[in-house]
């Protein structure tokens, strides 16, 4: 007799394993093939009252739990192959899940990432929901965030803050005329998979923006043992953001220590630039410089259109 987690899998979750490796999840794991590739994994978690709102659109709660993985495989230069996905729900709300696994579905189909198996646990609360993504990369070609060389002009694709403003809007610490992009790019990232292979062919060191672009850009350098310089004036913003900075609303600190934005932050030669700018106006993703790898151990300076710095209290998002 099927147990209600079975029945839950077969109802919601088995129709999405349409990979073969995936045995349709009837059994306690599966086969991901590589043939001369590097098999790239990384895990993520999202828990409720952290990475998103208890009323948030279950479906977004789906697709954001996979796209913050494909976002760390598409930094690092590989394509999505497939995951595993546990979540650890409070009830079981045929409604949500029915929502839920309709994202989760769409996301499978646009981002070509096939679900291979997972589990589902119960817990008193808070919701969890957790990926294991695998992707796929020519053998020893991944971009680590060591690498970054001095002189390197350093890149971030799409727009910086958006995401840590969406969520100060839904918890009414912040006001804006504008909202819904804001909210949409926090609860829904949008990961550059497009651009895996512009970044391994052209960057030296690389990693996602998740925590906040200053913090993360600190620990590429401190891992590449060179320091940065960025100019504030550089930052690639939506048009939301920018009136509410030009507003006074907000500085630049809730911009680049905010977190969620999910873009990638990447290194190269200035002579690799055109070709790699060429490539992301192929793809249809933008990208901008915003400084340059500076000798030194120090965190990076941001610095404004004068030169002068511009001090930070804090650099990015902390869960300790």
């Amino acid at each position: 007799m099927a147990s209600n987690e079975d029945s839950l899998i077969s109802r919601y979750f088995a129709p999405l394993a349409t990979d073969p490796g995936a045995f349709g999840l009837r059994d306690d794991a599966a086969v991901l093939k590589a043939a001369g590739e590097d098999i790239v994994v990384n895990t993520d978690a999202i828990v409720e009252g952290v990475h998103f709102l208890p009323d948030d659109p279950p479906d977004t709660i789906a697709r954001k739990a996979l796209r913050t993985n494909l976002s760390d495989l598409a930094a690092k230069g590989a394509v999505p192959a497939g995951f595993v996905l546990t979540l650890a729900l409070k009830v079981q709300d045929e409604a949500w899940l029915a929502e839920f696994a309709r994202g989760l579905g769409e996301d499978i189909a646009e981002f070509d990432c096939p679900l291979l198996g997972g589990d589902t646990v119960s817990t008193p609360g808070p919701l969890m929901i957790s990926v294991t993504a695998f992707g796929r990369i020519p053998e020893g070609r991944i971009v680590r965030r060591a690498g970054a060389q001095m002189g390197d002009l350093i890149v971030v694709t799409g727009s910086i803050g958006d995401a840590a403003l969406g969520l100060a809007v839904l918890q009414g610490r912040l006001a804006s005329s504008n909202e819904d992009p804001l909210i949409e790019r926090y609860r829904v990232p949008q990961p550059r998979c497009a651009l895996a292979r512009a970044v391994r062919d052209h960057a030296t060191a690389s990693m996602d923006v998740s925590d906040g672009l200053a913090g993360d850009l600190a620990k590429l350098c401190a891992v590449s043992g060179v320091s940065a310089v960025v100019e504030t004036a550089m930052l690639p913003l939506s048009a939301p953001a920018g009136a509410l900075l030009d507003a006074g609303m907000i500085g630049y600190e809730a911009l680049v220590a905010g977190g969620d934005d999910y873009e990638i932050l990447c290194t190269m030669p200035e002579e690799r630039l055109a070709s790699f700018m060429a490539q992301a106006d192929e793809a249809g993703v933008a990208a901008a410089v915003i400084g340059e790898i500076v000798a030194g151990e120090g965190p990076p300076r941001f610095v404004d259109a004068a030169g002068g710095e511009i001090v930070l209290k804090r650099h990015s998002y902390s869960h300790f």
